[in-house]
C-alpha cells in the first residue's frame, strides 16, 4: 500500500510528461486528480482485493474526495506547475518500476486520464458507490468492489 501524496506525484509526473509532448493537453487540476484517485483505488480493489493507498474515499458534493489530498492543494486549480522536484521524479520512478502498480496507474491514466474534470464528476456522480453513500461519508471498499467488478475487466494469465 502506497502513501496517497506518491500517487499524486505520479499523477502530477504523467501529467507533466503529456503536457511537455503535446500543448493540448491540460494541467492536473485538484478535482481531476480525487477522480482519477477513486478510480485507481477502485481498480486496485478488483485486482488486488487491497486498497492502492490507506486514505479513505469520502463522498463529497462533486464526487469521490481524499480529504487529506484536498487539504494540501486547498484553493489551487492546477497542480502540476511548470517544474518537477526530485521528490515527484522518484515517486514517479518508484511506482513505475512496480509492474503490478504501474500495470493499474497506467490503465486508469489511460482510459480516464484525458476526460475533463467535470465529466469525471458527472460519471462518478451516475455511479452506485457515490450514489448510495451520503454525502460526507466514507465511500466503502466493499461497494466500491463490488461495482467495479463489473466495470473493470481483469484479464487471466
Amino acid at each position: 500500500m502506497y502513501d496517497v501524496l506518491k500517487v499524486v506525484n505520479w499523477l502530477r509526473a504523467r501529467n507533466f510528461a503529456d503536457m511537455r509532448e503535446d500543448e493540448n493537453v491540460e494541467e492536473l487540476t485538484q478535482m481531476k486528480t480525487m477522480k482519477l484517485l477513486y478510480y485507481i483505488q477502485a481498480a486496485s480493489l478488483v485486482v488486488t482485493n487491497h486498497r492502492f493507498f490507506d486514505e479513505d474515499i469520502v463522498a463529497w458534493k462533486y464526487g469521490p474526495v481524499v480529504v487529506k489530498v484536498h487539504e494540501i492543494y486547498y484553493g489551487q486549480r492546477g497542480i502540476v506547475g511548470d517544474e518537477l522536484d526530485d521528490k515527484t521524479r522518484s515517486d514517479y520512478k518508484e511506482l513505475q518500476n512496480n509492474e503490478q502498480s504501474s500495470d493499474i496507474l497506467n490503465s486508469i491514466y489511460d482510459i480516464y486520464g484525458h476526460s475533463s474534470a467535470y465529466d469525471l464528476m458527472r460519471q462518478t456522480h451516475s455511479e452506485k458507490p457515490w450514489l448510495e453513500t451520503a454525502r460526507n461519508d466514507v465511500i466503502k471498499d466493499d461497494l466500491i468492489k463490488e461495482y467495479f467488478e463489473k466495470v473493470f475487466v481483469v484479464e487471466e494469465d
